[in-house]
């Protein structure tokens, strides 16, 4: 069992306590662990200090009795935090284990005090042995070699961690473990989890060698970080951040002459576009209905001269042109949605009631275009055609006009209406592809040929893919090639001054004169950095999903009944807002920060990204529920719809069981792929006994479904769907469902993912003033800004925005430093 308090919850149960404190040092601020004998077995308790008071407690006990011991360390958690010290009252009926407990708990408060601790010698039976803990992805197993009193090796057996977020850790961790003969090492920001579970490997690893596990933490040499002396550099620019936003800028400002400086909290660059699908909405002529030649079947691609097939409709796209036909073109009429109901995300009740004035153009000149295509369209489905054998309509101004009501939103008080600025979404549509070439011609690789996809909520055919990225004739193919060692290259080879530093935390916004000409910072080690920047600071350090204390705090979208402090993210721990505190604290605005993305394809189990797509799956609410084993929600909409349908129609936390048909794949091919607790493979025969659903109606769901799909009547359906691509069955020749087909049952709950919110900017992305005045010196992009989607962002537009207004920060600077 295992336990955490912090953050807000710690604030209120200390409050008495503090209030009364002195100024006098307690503790030296770290982390300290203490061991004790429990019922069980060994009760661990860490405790987090600054120099005043215990900020955090986290305790183990493997082997207390779940309902009794284990359950009890929750309440001992927040008793000692409550009384900051060990001298508290114990659970009632977990004696053995609150004594424990507590003698853990005096060890760990010693420590922090400076006090000697007796703990056992380290000493180990030397040979090599295999520990494992539980790490990201799945178990990571280590193999350490141990002599009598020290570590002499540790080799990395398996593990599933990701490349360039967790993977960083092992050669940061390990080192220092074996250098100091201890697990009370640092762990690596942007890699916590790895961190503490190479810790935890290594001491599984030296319990089988006879080593005392609390020993081991304390460590044969105690671990110390020696800040450095002071360190003071300039540069033209100096950027906060380095996920795409940052890196886009950085290669823009390296390409026009400028020197820079990266700062990344991480241990490597990638914020949290490393860890997203990477792929990004962008409008490729070449793949869609061309009205000066209609019925063309094959384009040729501008940037490469290839000639590619042109894409297919999916089943529902005609309807949704329809509806965008016949949208009003009255100004939007905020009044009618006071006093009518209105169901977030349905276009067709939103289209009768007007767009806002910025919008009107776009519209008009979309109107003419999908009027021009369903006059082409209508005599094909005349003649015997299906929907799905039509060429794909898409343009630029569908884009914009997609992006504008899917972010169109109210308040969840309904007093007030928030939607996308137009110059911002067009800026992103317009010039996201020439920032596809522009990192094209620096070696990052696309598959040019694909348009079709969909992802979760993109709501069209839009989606393009990357490849990897090639530097100096070696191709990396991955997401980390593809956007951060491309731009990084072309960073570093620009100028020998320009440079990347990692676990470096910026702190602090420098001000001279009213401007801001510089970043103070301090280096993992506590060596104070000062930045200074000749032509601007500019911040790309990501939105605060993870920090979810700031997201219940600004939140006026979500019902505040449904957005539980417990709520999972899809985020890494850098995703805190600490750039908007920084600009805050020089006086910018912020705008929209009440809206916060909740990610339907999060796992229930950890809250981090599923991925996947809406248009080829359905979701059912799970056992417990008024609607088990049905559908409730248009799997093809927004994300914010199919988040709120899982609020209201899931179990605990919004919990709902997605299903995929896996094609072609048998249960042999799929073997070593499930994912305890996320996703199983089965025949669907046995999906309904698998999550205790009735056989019936999960049956009649799934046929229901299929047979819409087949017979090409979405309309039919009791819950709607925008857009469908596939079935949940496979079907015999005589059109009897396939009950052995293989699917994919997959546990999903909505987690944050990206917050709408931050720094008010121009569309030069200057950042503006609580006066509405440019704050000189001072730029921001990426999702640290606000305003860009308005209330909910469409699944592929934030990559296509990094890029772009990373671009547009970096050419502003040099503008205003001409």
């Amino acid at each position: 069992m295992k336990k955490i308090i912090s953050g807000v919850v710690a604030a209120a149960l200390a409050v008495s306590m503090l209030a009364g404190c002195s100024s006098e040092k307690l503790y030296t601020a770290g982390t300290y662990t203490g061991e004790a004998q429990g019922f069980g077995g060994k009760v661990s308790v860490t405790i987090t200090t600054d120099a005043k008071k215990i900020t955090a407690v986290e305790s183990t006990g493997e082997n207390e009795t779940p309902a009794i011991g284990g359950a009890a360390l929750a309440d001992l958690d927040a008793a000692l935090l409550k009384a900051q010290s060990a001298e508290f009252d114990g659970v009632s009926g977990a004696t053995l284990t609150s004594n424990g407990y507590k003698e853990a708990a005096a060890k760990a408060i010693a420590m922090a005090k400076g006090e000697e601790v007796p703990v056992g010698e380290i000493k180990f039976t030397p040979g090599t042995y295999e520990g494992t803990a539980q790490g990201y992805g799945s178990k990571l197993t280590l193999s350490v070699t141990f002599t009598e009193d020290a570590i002499e090796n540790i080799e990395v057996v398996s593990h599933k961690e990701t490349d360039h977020v967790g993977t960083v850790a092992f050669d940061i961790v390990l080192p220092d473990i074996i250098s100091y003969t201890s697990t009370g090492v640092d762990g690596v920001a942007g890699a916590t989890v790895t961190s503490s579970a190479i810790k935890a490997a290594v001491e599984d690893a030296a319990a089988q060698a006879g080593c005392e596990v609390a020993a081991l933490k304390v460590g044969k040499t105690p671990f110390v970080l020696t800040p450095g002396d002071p360190v003071e550099e300039t540069y033209d620019v100096v950027i906060v951040g380095a996920g795409g936003a940052g890196m886009a800028a950085a290669a823009q400002l390296a390409q026009d002459g400028k020197t820079v400086v990266i700062l990344e909290k991480n241990a490597d660059m990638g914020g949290n576009t490393v860890v997203s699908g990477c792929s990004f909405q962008a409008y490729q002529p070449e793949r869609v209905w061309d009205a000066k030649n209609p019925d063309a079947t094959t384009g040729v691609c501008a940037y490469n001269g290839e000639t590619y097939e042109k894409s297919k409709a999916d089943l529902g796209t005609l309807h949704t042109l329809r509806t965008i036909a016949s949208w009003s073109e009255e100004p939007f009429d905020e009044e009618w949605f006071k006093n009518n109901d209105y169901t977030t995300g349905d276009v067709d009740g939103l289209a009768p009631h007007g767009v806002h004035a910025e919008y009107l153009e776009t519209l008009k000149t979309l109107k003419a275009q999908i009027n021009e295509y369903l006059a082409w369209a209508d005599a094909k489905l005349a003649a015997g055609a299906k929907e799905t054998d039509l060429t794909v309509f898409s343009s630029p101004e569908l884009h914009i006009f997609q992006s504008y009501y899917g972010g169109l939103r109210s308040s969840f008080d309904g007093s007030y209406w928030i939607y996308p600025e137009y110059s911002k979404i067009a800026q992103l549509v317009y010039e996201i592809a020439d920032a596809k070439v522009w990192l094209a011609d620096q070696g990052t690789k696309f598959d040019w040929s694909v348009s079709t996809a969909t992802l979760i909520g993109c709501m069209w055919q839009r989606i393009n893919r990357w490849q990897g990225g090639e530097v100096d004739g070696v191709l990396d193919a991955s997401r980390y090639g593809a956007y951060f060692a491309v731009p990084l290259n072309t960073v570093v080879k620009a100028n020998d001054a320009n440079k990347l530093y990692t676990r470096v935390t910026a702190n602090e916004l420098i001000v001279e004169d009213g401007k801001v000409t510089g970043v103070k910072a301090t280096k993992y080690d506590g060596t104070e950095m000062t930045f200074k920047a000749n032509d601007g600071v500019l911040l790309a350090t990501g939105g605060f999903g993870d920090n979810i204390d700031m997201v219940i705090e600004y939140n006026e979208y979500w019902d505040p009944d449904q957005l539980s402090p417990d709520i999972l993210t899809t985020n890494r721990n850098c995703a805190s807002g600490d750039g908007i505190v920084m600009a805050q604290a020089v006086g910018a605005d912020v705008v929209g920060m009440g809206f916060t993305q909740l990610m339907p394809l999060g796992w229930a189990k950890d809250g981090k990204l599923a991925g996947g797509t809406g248009s080829n799956v359905i979701f059912i609410s799970p056992e417990g529920t008024p609607n088990a084993g049905k559908r409730f929600v248009d799997e093809s909409a927004e994300r914010d719809v199919l988040s709120q349908g899982q609020l209201n129609y899931g179990g605990k936390g919004g919990f709902t069981i997605q299903l995929l048909k896996k094609s072609g794949k048998t249960l042999e091919e799929l073997s070593g792929t499930e994912m305890d607790g996320k996703e199983y493979f089965m025949p669907f025969s046995k999906v309904a006994r698998f999550l205790n659903l009735d056989e019936a109606t999960l049956t009649e769901t799934v046929t229901t479904y299929d047979k819409a799909y087949l017979e090409g009547n979405l309309d039919s359906l009791e819950v709607k769907k925008s857009a469908c691509t596939d079935t949940i069955l496979e079907y015999n020749d005589d059109g009897t469902p396939n009950m052995e087909t293989i699917v994919s049952v997959r546990y999903l709950a909505p987690s944050t993912h990206h917050t709408m919110g931050g720094l008010v900017v121009d569309e030069a992305r200057h950042v503006i003033n609580t006066d509405g005045e440019i704050i000189d010196g001072l730029y921001a992009a990426g999702e640290v800004t606000g305003g860009y989607f308005g209330g909910n962002r469409l699944g592929g537009n934030a990559i296509s925005e990094i890029f772009v207004s990373g671009r547009i920060a970096a050419k502003a600077i040099v503008a205003d430093a001409e």
